[in-house]
């Protein structure tokens, strides 16, 4: 497979960081997204060093002027996008009930989770139409599917966080949405759910590893047929929205 240029979001670290290193090592070229700056070129110093074709990206994808400058950058050196993978995400509300989670809390939550994954696909379309067979990944997670949520006798049902649950559910209905238009452009667009990862999102309390979560989301980046899109995926797997 000839290599593939990649935008990872949020990947100076942690999951988004060990997908970018399960991509580089596929000979793809990876755009590592980060808002740090230095953070970001740290990171692609370190997959660099293995040999791996990784550009930092400085990006902030809750600043739409950040994102446009990316999408500059990367139309005037690759004039196209293959891969992109919304991971950047934040929690917010963990701890507190429904009913006394600040509404300035959710809008933080949301600004990063949902609006954020809207503005960067939105921003990107034109260089995803310019690529080969392109697929877009949202890095979701199953507290977002109702119907686990609802279920009694999931474990996820315990789990009742206001902002962070229903932004991933927003994420879900956005994956679809984008999902039945971009189908037309031949451009699949799917949410894959990376599980309890051990990462700094959750103070390393995950039962998955970064790469067995990682694998999952570049499995899915991989994907180049135009009817398996608009589906949510644990491990590989088609799971109920």
């Amino acid at each position: 497979m000839e290599g593939r240029i990649v935008l990872i979001t949020g990947a100076n670290k942690g999951i988004g960081f060990e997908v970018a290193r399960q991509m580089g090592s596929k000979g793809h070229r990876i755009w590592l997204g980060s808002r740090d700056e230095d953070r970001g070129g740290a990171a692609a110093c370190r997959l660099a060093s293995e040999g791996l074709d990784v550009r930092a990206l400085i990006l902030d994808v809750t600043s739409e002027e950040s994102v446009l400058a990316a999408e500059t950058r990367i139309r005037a050196e690759d004039g196209r996008l293959d891969v992109l993978i919304n991971n950047a995400g934040i929690p917010g509300g963990q701890g507190k009930p429904p009913s006394q989670q600040p509404l300035d809390d959710i809008e933080a939550v949301y600004a990063t989770n949902v609006y954020a994954p809207i503005r960067v696909t939105q921003t990107f379309l034109p260089l995803l139409k310019a690529g080969n067979g392109a697929a877009v990944v949202m890095v979701i997670n199953g507290l977002g599917s109702l119907a686990w949520l609802s279920d009694p006798d999931h474990p996820y049902n315990r789990v009742n966080i206001l902002g962070y649950n229903s932004s991933k559910t927003a994420l879900n209905a956005v994956t679809v949405s984008f999902a039945k238009e971009f189908k037309a452009y031949g451009i699949v667009v799917n949410a894959a759910d990376p599980g309890y990862t051990a990462t700094d999102f959750n103070d390393h309390t995950g039962y998955r590893t970064v790469e067995q979560a990682a694998a999952g989301i570049v499995w899915l980046a991989d994907c180049r047929d135009p009817e398996a899109t608009g589906g949510f995926y644990f491990e590989q797997t088609r799971a109920p929205w």
